[in-house]
C-alpha cells in the first residue's frame, strides 16, 4: 500500500456511542496546556478531522479521540476529543472509549480489580476509576470537571417553532437543555430524525440569543449541543430519566451522554431535584444507561458548581489503519447532505 499519513485507530463504543481512539501516527502539538494543545491541533492539523470523520473513511455517527502525553504532571495520559464540527473540551462517552482502549491495548498498565488514572483534557483533569478483570476494562467511572448552570428558564425565539423556554448548562461542553415533553417528544427511537432537525434549530437560536461564557476560560463560549430532557421518575428507589442529545451537524448521541449527564445534574441540583450523593440513572434513546451522582459542591469563577460522577462501559470493536493514497482526490474527505444533514 502507498498511503500517506498512516494512522492507527482503535474502534470503540460506549453504551452505543462510537468513539474511535487514535493510538499512533499523529504527533501532538507542543503546548503549555491541553486546551492550548487542542487549539493548536484545530488550527494547524484540522485535516485530521476531515480525513477520519468525513466520507469516505469516516461517517456521521462517529467521533475520534487523540491520545497524547499529558501536560499536567499529575496526569497519566492526555486526550483530545474531535467531533464532526467541534473540538469539545471534554466528552464522557469518548473518555470511556479512550480509557478502555489504552488499558486493553496495553498502552497503560492495567491493575485488577481497579485501575485509577488521571486524564488530562482541555477542560481540566478528570479522575477515573476503571473496574478491570480478566484483562478487560469492565466499567469506567469518572469524576468530571466542575459543572454549572449558565442560564435558567430563558425564552428563545426559534424559527419554525416559536418561543421555546430553555436552560443552558456546562458539563464539559455547553448544552441548551429543553423539555422533550413540552416539544411533543417521547424520545422513542423513531423520533431520531425529528429530534435532530428540531435540536439543531434550537441550538443555533440559543447560541445567538444567549451568550454563554465559561467563567474561568472565556475561550469556551459556544453552545455545542441540544439536550432533550425526558421527565424525571423514580425507578427501583433511584431517580431516573431519559434524554437525547443532538450532536452537530445532525445526529443523536447513542449513549446517555456523559457531559450532558453532568450538565443536567448541575441543573437538577439548582432546581432542588438532586442532592449530593443521590444516585441518578440516565438513559439514552437506545435505553443504554449511565449511573450518575453529584459528589461535591464547588465554585468556578464565582459561579456555583457541582462535581459529578458518571459511570458506564465501553467495548472495543477493532483496529484500523487509515491513510490517503497520493492520487486520492479526497484526501481530507467530503460530506453530502443525504447523511450529513446540515451540509
Amino acid at each position: 500500500m502507498r498511503l500517506q499519513h498512516v494512522i492507527t485507530v482503535v474502534g470503540a463504543h460506549a453504551e452505543g456511542e462510537v468513539g474511535r481512539v487514535i493510538t499512533g501516527g499523529v504527533l501532538a502539538p507542543r503546548a503549555s496546556s491541553m486546551f492550548e494543545r487542542q487549539q493548536a491541533l484545530q488550527r494547524d492539523q484540522d485535516w485530521l478531522r476531515g480525513m477520519l470523520l468525513s466520507d469516505p473513511r469516516g461517517s456521521v455517527n462517529a467521533a475520534v479521540n487523540l491520545v497524547t502525553p499529558p501536560i499536567c504532571a499529575e496526569a497519566d495520559v492526555g486526550m483530545i476529543v474531535i467531533e464532526s464540527d467541534f473540538y469539545p473540551p471534554m466528552s464522557g462517552s469518548n473518555l470511556m472509549c479512550t480509557v478502555t482502549a489504552v488499558l486493553e491495548t496495553g498502552m497503560l498498565p492495567m491493575t485488577e480489580p481497579v485501575t485509577r488514572l488521571t486524564v488530562d483534557t482541555p477542560a481540566g483533569l478528570v479522575r477515573v476509576e476503571a473496574q478491570c478483570g480478566g484483562g478487560k476494562c469492565r466499567r469506567v467511572s469518572f469524576s468530571n470537571v466542575p459543572s454549572f448552570v449558565l442560564h435558567r428558564q430563558k425564552a428563545v425565539e426559534v424559527p419554525g417553532l416559536g418561543t421555546v423556554v430553555v436552560d443552558v448548562a456546562y458539563g464539559g461542553m455547553i448544552y441548551v437543555v429543553v423539555s422533550a415533553d413540552e416539544l411533543g417528544f417521547t424520545l422513542a427511537q423513531n423520533e431520531a430524525r425529528s429530534l435532530v432537525e428540531c435540536g439543531e434549530l434550537i441550538k443555533l437560536a440559543a447560541a445567538e440569543q444567549l451568550p454563554s461564557i465559561h467563567p474561568a476560560n472565556p475561550q469556551i463560549h459556544t453552545i455545542n449541543q441540544t439536550l432533550f430532557a425526558g421527565p424525571l421518575t423514580q425507578q427501583d428507589g433511584f431517580k431516573a430519566a431519559k434524554n437525547a442529545v443532538v450532536v452537530s451537524p445532525g445526529r443523536i448521541d447513542r449513549s446517555p451522554c456523559g457531559t450532558g449527564s453532568s450538565a443536567r445534574m448541575a441543573l437538577m441540583h439548582a432546581r432542588g431535584e438532586l442532592a449530593v450523593g443521590e444516585a441518578f440513572k440516565h438513559y439514552s434513546i437506545l435505553d443504554t444507561e449511565f449511573t450518575c451522582s453529584i459528589e461535591a459542591l464547588t465554585t468556578v469563577g464565582g459561579v456555583a458548581a457541582v462535581i459529578t460522577n458518571v459511570a458506564g462501559r465501553a467495548w472495543l470493536t477493532g483496529v484500523s489503519y487509515y491513510g490517503s493514497d497520493p492520487e486520492d482526490p479526497f484526501p481530507h474527505g467530503y460530506r453530502l447532505n443525504d447523511t450529513w444533514l446540515s451540509c
